[in-house]
């Protein structure tokens, strides 16, 4: 992966989980007369779901094919809701190509394929400039695959570049662009294993597959494998394996064949095809008798995995092995769930899923065990869950509901044209790994068929092999990641030799082309919003989106964990995980598997300024999903037993975040920013503190939930396939006849001082980090509500929010010190924050807060905002606006923060306008005025005995804290 992702909108706005969103106090809307009553009639029989047939049929993306004379095959699919075109290339090449020694190579390659062609000298600024999203790439076992979604007007310079870098890469590649990239693929290894349990990948595919066997090895590599590579390598594998005639291109979005052709014929015709790709031979792997392996790791809870390799995704078995082990593990109500964690209660959570590849699968099951359960006894429980499964099949009401979920699921990814999980995405990996670009297709309508015997007899072809259990326990972490994920024969033969960096022969470059030119896009088309209001007052507002069946509904409740200031850390978070966990009527299973047979989903979040809960529901399903939203809002039981065990998993998810590194700076971050006392104060994450979390009680809880869950303090939104008409009447029944109290609601106030800023580092030790993580913050003068300061959200994008950022430039691209680097202003209702988070090598840590310091002091002074910058921080915005609302959810987010905010409800159709009015004086003083480095308080999370020399030397006094007690000193 090339990229860190991006925390999406939707979670921003619904649950504010980040690390801050303050909330402020604000006066309630109109009511009708005040009554104390809770009216609550006797529900009818809710209607029956929608056939899975008819659900199966609502999945189609229609799309034609074509060829060129090269090999290179061309998918075009038209979705003309918006005027963006998804661009999506895979080749036919990944990780289980990749010869002995040599490791790593194929994604180290992708990252290569970013540093500019011969006629593209960046890849990413032209692109982004033009209003591209973020421009992607992935490897995997069996493909490399780059994604961007772009306006239409930019499509013609999108397959220029993607041809470019197809056709005319390799005399742009340079010793000094191998070594850099070499730097950044090495930091995100260290990031992958530097988290809780971050060497078990490495130790699954070495217990599932002799040496040499090509899914064995990781994608990621072996250390000395990367540092082997070299020019030479670059050169063979581009020749070898990157020929139009093994790629597959699609377009997708407001584009159609006709269209395309000449385009891609223009851009792409004069390749020359290359080799084909290798086939491998990489099947599943019998095992002669049971293997077990043990690890230690600085993890709280044991971890118990049982791993099968099984068939490919083309197998007659593979769609019964994707439900079976749905039903065992991923469903809410899945055998393991109601066994293991409601029931004997030996786990704080429960997995199973069949992640299938090309020529192989691994058919994983995952048990985090609960604290005081002993290891025998734990073993004992889940081979014992899954053997009475593999001896009784699943019911057929498990099968429908799994293959529901499923269905509903790829309804949802219709939304997406092209990026990751696109449609895209969905039409090339079918064509690649099928020869049929509809696979997807075929796959649900085998799922839909399924029948319990059909799931019974793939179970027991292939879960009662010989298994592999990998068992992660609490200790001191042994193994280094920097030594695994390699060919798997090290201790036999040497590592091979680093790369010599010898001068390669120059290349002749191709004949010079020239970049078109990007068409003009006109302002965006955002759906209006209309508002009514329920029967009792609660205000309600909708966005009408056709685009796929499905319907949004958010409730948002005026609190938030800045309610938790009044009652205990981590009230409300607990209080809204209870809520699905039993009513007075259904009991948590009941309630999970009635969200199964309507390919509902309910999600509850606390964020500091709000309490949301929130439905994804089918349309066809809407009025029996609404009855269930209300039911677990209105009528949580939290039943004695059920708090208990909740309360147990709360308490394993804070020993868990305590254990990762990035969520335990970010714990930290808040108290110290805020102090203790604010109602921003508390653990960003709204898990509260494991003391308060075990005083928690039933009583304490209901009575948060009648204190905080009113009619008077509630916001519906709406996004989706659905009238007003329609929703106003489903909505009174569920919600309308909720009585109005005569008491004022409770809104918290957040006019509470924050501390002075006392710039220092708090350092946390984690021993055996091979990276340390930096994040650094100060309150800034400024609300959220604040009006009118899109020019701050644009210097940051200039200084570290996003790819092309100054900060993630210089540490990722050119140091190659970090796999990502960002900062962030937050958006709440109160005073907003400025962040800086940068995960880099332990070896670095000192270095890169000099570096982040020395960036952020000299914008705007020593560096203003130039001219590149300053048109893709505002044209690219402006060309990018389609894209960022392609989604009920993003909508639904967007809809969501400007009530919060206070903005118009024309302000997301305003943007263009905005963003245009904004000039370089405009972002230089913001960024002088808020983005400065004075005052900033820097957490640092990492190997003590190796960062705290770093640090003496940067001005800054730095203070020792504990994970737990971060707030304060103690030693220096």
């Amino acid at each position: 992966m090339r990229r860190i992702a991006a925390v999406s909108m939707i979670a921003l706005s619904l649950s504010g989980c980040s690390i801050f969103a303050p909330r402020r106090a604000a006066a309630p809307p109109p009511t009708p007369p005040v009554t104390e009553a809770l009216v609550i009639p006797v529900p009818a029989p809710p209607p029956a779901p929608a056939p899975l047939a008819e659900l199966v049929k609502a999945v189609d993306i229609p799309f034609e094919t074509f060829k060129l004379a090269n090999g290179l095959t061309v998918i075009v699919h038209t979705d003309r809701k918006a005027p963006i075109v998804g661009v999506t290339t895979y080749y036919r090449v990944g990780s289980k190509h990749e010869p002995r020694g040599r490791t790593g190579f194929a994604h180290l390659f992708e990252h290569l394929m970013f540093g500019g062609s011969e006629n593209v000298p960046n890849f990413d600024i032209p692109l982004e400039g033009a209003g591209s999203t973020s421009t992607n790439g992935s490897t995997w076992y069996d493909r490399t695959n780059y994604v961007e979604t772009v306006p239409k007007g930019a499509l013609d310079l999108a397959l220029f570049m993607e041809s470019d870098r197809m056709g005319h890469l390799l005399g742009a590649v340079t010793q000094d662009k191998l070594d850099k990239q070499r730097g950044v693929v090495q930091n995100e290894k260290r990031q992958g294993d530097n988290q809780p349990y971050g060497l078990e990948d490495y130790a699954v595919g070495e217990g599932l597959f002799p040496v040499g066997h090509p899914y064995r090895h990781s994608t990621i590599g072996s250390m000395a494998d990367l540092n082997a590579a070299s020019l030479s390598d670059v050169r063979k594998w581009f020749t070898d394996n990157y020929g139009p005639n093994n790629a597959v291109l699609a377009l997708t979005g407001d584009i159609d064949a006709a269209t395309a052709r000449p385009l891609v014929e223009k851009w792409f015709g004069q390749i020359p095809a290359g080799p084909a790709v290798a086939k491998v031979t990489a099947g599943p792997v019998d095992l002669a008798a049971p293997v077990k392996r043990d690890m230690a790791d600085q993890v709280p809870n044991l971890r118990l995995t049982r791993v099968w390799s099984g068939p490919g995704l083309n197998d007659a078995d593979a769609a019964a092995l994707e439900v079976g082990m749905d039903i065992l593990g991923g469903l809410s109500s899945s055998r393991l769930d109601n066994a293991l964690v409601r029931g004997g209660k030996q786990a704080v959570s429960v997995s199973a899923s069949a992640q299938q590849h090309e020529q192989t699968s691994m058919l994983q099951v995952a048990m985090m065990v609960r604290e005081g359960v002993l290891r025998g006894e734990a073993e004992a429980a889940l081979d014992g869950v899954i053997a009475k499964y593999l001896g009784e099949g699943p019911s057929e009401d498990e099968v429908r509901r799994s293959a529901t979920r499923l269905v509903s699921q790829e309804i949802g990814q219709l939304e997406v044209v092209g990026d990751f999980g696109g449609k895209g995405m969905t039409l090339a990996e079918g064509q690649l790994y099928s020869d049929d670009p509809a696979q997807y297709k075929a796959r649900l309508a085998r799922i839909a068929a399924l029948t319990p015997a059909d799931i019974k007899a793939a179970l027991n072809r292939w879960l009662s092999r010989p298994v592999l259990a990998v068992n992660t326990l609490p200790g001191l972490r042994t193994e280094q990641g920097e030594a695994m994920g390699g060919w798997g024969d090290e201790a036999q033969r040497p590592a091979p030799k680093a790369d010599a960096k010898k001068p390669a022969p120059k290349l002749a470059s191709g004949p010079k082309r020239t970049p078109p030119p990007v068409a003009p896009v006109g302002d965006l088309a955002f759906p209006g919003i209309e508002r009514a209001r329920l029967d009792n007052g609660i205000p309600v507002a909708l966005v009408r989106r056709i685009g796929v069946p499905k319907v949004m509904v958010n409730l948002s409740f005026a609190s938030g964990t800045a309610a938790d200031s009044g009652d205990a850390p981590g009230t409300q978070s607990l209080m809204l995980a209870l809520l699905d966990e039993g009513t007075a009527d259904k009991n948590s299973v009941q309630i999970a598997e009635a969200q199964e047979r309507l390919g509902a989903t309910i999600t509850a979040a606390a964020g500091l300024d709000a309490s949301a809960v929130t439905l994804d529901a089918l349309s066809a399903n809407l009025a029996p999903s609404l009855d269930l939203l209300s039911e677990v809002v209105r009528r949580p039981a939290f039943r004695a037993e059920d708090v208990a065990r909740v309360r147990d998993q709360r308490l394993a998810e804070i020993a868990q975040a305590e254990a990762n590194p990035r969520a335990l700076a970010a714990r930290a971050m808040a108290p110290i920013l805020y102090g203790k006392d604010h109602p921003y104060g508390l653990p960003s994450d709204g898990l509260g503190t494991a003391e308060a979390v075990k005083a928690m009680t039933p009583d304490s809880l209901r009575s948060a939930h009648e204190h905080w869950f009113r009619a008077d303090g509630l916001k519906i939104t709406v996004v989706g396939d659905a009238t007003m008409a329609q929703l106003l009447p489903l909505l009174n029944q569920s919600f309308g006849n909720w009585g109005i109290k005569a008491s004022a609601y409770p809104f918290v106030s957040i006019d509470r001082p924050v501390p002075a800023p006392q710039p220092r580092i708090v350092l946390i030790d984690r021993p055996n980090s091979p990276q340390s993580v930096i994040m650094g913050g100060r309150v800034l003068p400024l609300k959220g509500t604040d009006q009118d300061k899109e020019a701050l959200d644009l210097a940051n994008e200039v200084l570290g929010n996003g790819f092309l950022s100054r900060l993630n430039m210089d540490l990722r691209e050119d140091k190659g010190w970090s796999y990502g680097v960002r900062s962030s202003v937050s958006s709440p209702i109160g005073a907003r924050a400025l962040t800086v988070t940068a995960p880099v090598q332990a070896d670095r840590t000192g270095d890169s807060i000099k570096l982040i310091m020395a960036q952020m002091a000299a914008f705007p002074g020593k560096k203003p905002v130039d001219p590149v910058e300053l048109a893709r921080v505002t044209d690219g915005n402006v060309r990018g606006l389609p894209n960022r609302f392609q989604t009920n959810a993003q909508v639904l987010g967007a809809v969501v923060a400007g009530q919060r905010l206070g903005r118009p409800d024309d302000y997301i159709a305003t943007l263009a306008s905005r963003y245009r009015k904004i000039d370089a004086k405009a972002i230089d003083a913001m960024a002088g005025e808020f983005l400065h480095p004075q005052g900033l308080v820097f957490v640092v999370v990492g190997d003590r005995k190796l960062v705290e020399p770093q640090l003496k030397g940067l001005g800054l006094p730095v203070e020792i804290a504990s994970p737990v007690d971060s707030g304060g000193a103690s030693g220096k």
